[in-house]
């Protein structure tokens, strides 16, 4: 018999799901909406994700009724375009409810049980703004908990047209979290095969 998987709710924290993406490389359909044995994916990651922070909320651009259905607040981006991950962080920044936000993509249903609780405790020992995943050499940008009171920051530089993630990192004070115990947990699932193939993994 499987142990059950215990998971830690850090206080103070809102999690953010990233699902606004036009999901380009899995021939544009709504990622999160996409099948993966019997839920969507979505749900997989909620489930992962809701037990780690006092409150969700789904960032999503279409679809939304069918977002809302999961009893989590909705937010869709206030810039036009499918404008990037950015944009999902800015309304999760505008609107969370605690001082502390951290944000998962919709495609990576198998993410930590433990990747807010680590990421806070990193943040904090760090005095850093934001705390993000990486795995040896490669960063996980979307991976991230901040402090919300970086919205003010984050709104000017995307009114500025600034839209890439790593740039507006660079310009805050990081702690790279190495989840290398953890790194398939990172999986993204972009393709209509990666989701086949993930069929049956927990």
């Amino acid at each position: 018999m499987t142990a059950p998987v215990r998971t830690s709710r850090t206080p103070g924290v809102t999690g953010v799901v990233l699902a606004g993406g036009l999901g380009r490389r899995m021939g544009g359909v709504d990622k999160g909406l996409q099948g993966l044995d019997g839920r969507p994916m979505v749900a997989h990651v909620i489930e992962r994700m809701l037990p780690q922070v006092e409150e969700l909320l789904i960032n999503a651009n279409q679809n939304l009724d069918r977002y809302a259905a999961f009893g989590h607040r909705v937010v869709a981006d206030s810039i036009e375009g499918f404008a990037g991950p950015l944009a999902g962080l800015e309304r999760g920044l505008a609107t969370a409810a605690h001082p502390l936000v951290a944000t998962v993509p919709c495609d990576s249903p198998f993410l930590p049980h433990d990747l807010v609780e680590r990421l806070c405790a990193a943040l904090a020992a760090g005095a850093a703004d934001l705390a993000v995943v990486r795995t040896g050499s490669q960063p996980h940008p979307v991976f991230c908990v901040c402090r919300r009171d970086l919205h003010p920051h984050l709104a000017a530089y995307l009114a500025g047209g600034g839209r890439k993630i790593d740039h507006w990192y660079s310009t805050l004070r990081v702690a790279n979290v190495d989840f290398g115990d953890e790194a398939a947990a990172f999986d993204n699932l972009n393709t209509a095969d990666e989701l086949r193939a993930a069929s049956g993994r927990r």
